[in-house]
């Protein structure tokens, strides 16, 4: 492929965005993933480190090649890709943080400012970085670079609160959850920046959703010691009755060309 074929394919334009519509069902999928990414990883990585470093490099390599290879927004696809960075991202941050011996008071603060930096990368090239303008497959990279980051960075906060600063799971699902309903009220109530807004709840929904899972499934930290593979089962049938009720909600929604 030339240079010139390669700029094409990166700014080709998509029909439609290809995130999801921003609704009820959407936060509580995104927190759903959040939470079964943070067990998966955990159950997997406490039976086989090298298995679940697979599962993890090459399913967020599968999943977000067919994402890319969309033409449109299916939430299939959509919902799988989001699934296997929480995965992905949940074996970085404890990676790092296990592997090289970095406290979490480290990389929280990392993590973040990769996420700073991958927004105003985003901005400066696309002037915006709102998920309602994701229609190019420039832009999606980005975007997806983004939740990668977020997925890091909430891992690490969500770990710093319960371990390093120990809150245990449960105070710090209570911290997190009031936190993540700032962003939406200020919207709602003080005219806050819809982009900035979504983005600060969207960081969010990773360490809330991490905390809830880590509190049914782990023995230390007030946690309930229901299992990571247990939370993983029950957190992944209700992810596919969800995405499968999603899947089905959108095939049944008039075409552009029904509509007209």
């Amino acid at each position: 492929m030339t240079r010139a074929a390669k700029r094409e394919e990166t700014g080709r334009q998509f029909s439609a965005a290809k995130v999801p519509e921003i609704t009820l069902v959407f936060w509580v999928l995104k927190l759903l993933t959040t939470g079964m990414g943070e067990a998966m990883s955990d159950f997997m990585g406490q039976n086989s480190v090298p298995l679940a470093a697979a599962v993890g490099i090459f399913g967020l390599g599968l999943a977000l090649w067919l994402q890319l290879r969309r033409p449109e927004y299916q939430a299939g696809f959509y919902w799988f890709a989001v699934m296997m960075v929480a995965v992905f991202g949940t074996m970085a941050a404890d990676g790092i943080h296990d592997g090289a011996g970095i406290a979490y008071s480290v990389t929280t603060p990392l993590f973040l400012l990769v996420v700073a930096a991958t927004f105003l990368f985003w901005y400066r090239s696309e002037g915006t970085v709102s998920i309602h303008t994701i229609t190019t497959r420039r832009r999606e990279t980005f975007y997806w670079i983004a939740v990668l980051g977020t997925f890091a960075l909430g891992t690490a906060a969500g770990d710093l609160t319960a371990y390093q600063l120990k809150l245990g799971f449960w105070p710090s699902a209570l911290l997190f959850a009031i936190v993540f309903a700032i962003p939406g009220l200020l919207w709602w109530r003080a005219s806050l920046n819809p982009i900035i807004a979504f983005w600060g709840a969207y960081v969010l929904t990773r360490p809330l959703g991490a905390s809830f899972a880590d509190g049914f499934s782990k023995p230390t930290s007030g946690g309930l010691n229901v299992g990571d593979g247990t939370v993983s089962a029950i957190a992944l049938i209700i992810f596919i009755a969800l995405v499968t009720y999603v899947s089905f909600a959108q095939d049944r929604r008039p075409t552009r060309a029904q509509q007209a």
